[in-house]
């Protein structure tokens, strides 16, 4: 059933993050929306740099680099919401990995070239990181993440670790770390029932120690860059629960990058602070964060956005 003609709905807004980029990512958004066009060039402008044609016109190879595709992320998901905000009433926001970024901005916490810029920065760090202790990642598919804590904790050492990184589904876990210690945990996860081992193709051990250099860094940028209290809660990845004030975004900003991203428990928070009828929305790239939530909350609804032929179906539904 559609909402009386301009009433606000309230919603928990998804942010997608790294790996939903897609040649041709937001294209025909900004060709029938000029809010969502200012986004895309003002990103362009914040970085100097002509993304938006990247992410036009590829090549993917050039879109998939880490520098290019957290920003591309970024200005696809607030473009979406540029167009569609006045339709929205946030009750909180949550964002995976480099989305949290998006959620911020989206809340008003961030300026949109402070996060351009940031997110850039962020990407070109892990990238040095990866480049200076070479890491991997594997999805673990078909086994609790508990269990898969304690294979990685078993076939880690003092020199090679294994940790688990991405909570994405209660049966979906992403390790990351050394190479070797990643493979052997794999084996063993494999060994345990997993339905699936999957290695990823990553530019390093994202969310694990290996990124402590490039949380260094990111610390450095953060405390640099003006923070305001977001006008809604962010579920942050780091801790899954709501920050609602600048300096524990920016510390947990910081700490993002080497701990884990606590996606089932911040989707199940979400849920709570939200409220039975709360509906989620997911703006930018792909349908991931809709698929997961599906897996993580009973009865739970979403609406993807990403395309203009979404928004306008999402416009028609609540005019």
């Amino acid at each position: 059933m559609g909402q009386r003609s301009g009433e606000m709905v309230d919603f928990v807004i998804l942010c997608p993050g790294q790996g939903a980029q897609y040649v041709g990512m937001g294209k025909d958004v900004a060709e029938r929306y000029a809010e969502a066009r200012e986004v895309f060039e003002a990103v362009d402008d914040a970085l100097d740099v002509g993304l938006s044609t990247i992410m036009w016109e590829g090549p993917e190879q050039e879109l998939t680099f880490t520098h290019n595709a957290q920003p591309a992320i970024l200005a696809h998901t607030l473009a979406v919401h540029a167009v569609v905000r006045d339709m929205l009433r946030p009750v909180a926001a949550a964002g995976h990995s480099l989305g949290e970024y998006s959620a911020y901005c989206a809340a008003g916490a961030l300026e949109l070239a402070d996060a351009a810029r940031l997110v850039r920065r962020r990407g070109e760090l892990m990238l040095e990181a990866g480049k200076q202790r070479p890491g991997t990642m594997t999805a673990v598919l078909g086994l609790e993440t508990t269990e898969v804590e304690q294979l990685c904790d078993a076939n880690s050492s003092a020199g090679s670790v294994a940790v688990a990184a991405n909570m994405n589904a209660p049966d979906q876990t992403v390790i990351s770390g050394d190479p070797a210690a990643v493979q052997a945990a794999g084996a063993s996860c494999k060994d345990a029932g997993a339905k699936r081992v999957l290695p990823l193709k990553v530019s390093g051990a994202f969310h694990s120690p290996l990124m402590e250099p490039a949380e260094v860094g990111l610390r450095e940028e953060l405390a640099r860059v003006a923070f305001s209290a977001p006008a809604f809660p962010i579920i942050a990845n780091a801790s899954a629960e709501p920050v609602n004030d600048a300096e524990t975004a920016r510390e947990l900003l910081g700490a993002q990058l080497t701990s884990p991203v606590r996606w089932v428990e911040s989707m199940t928070r979400a849920a709570s602070h939200a409220g039975d009828g709360i509906r989620f929305v997911e703006l930018g790239p792909g349908k991931v964060l809709s698929g997961l939530l599906k897996r993580i909350v009973r009865g739970a609804g979403s609406t993807s956005i990403d395309k203009a032929s979404d928004i306008n179906r999402f416009m028609e539904e609540m005019g």
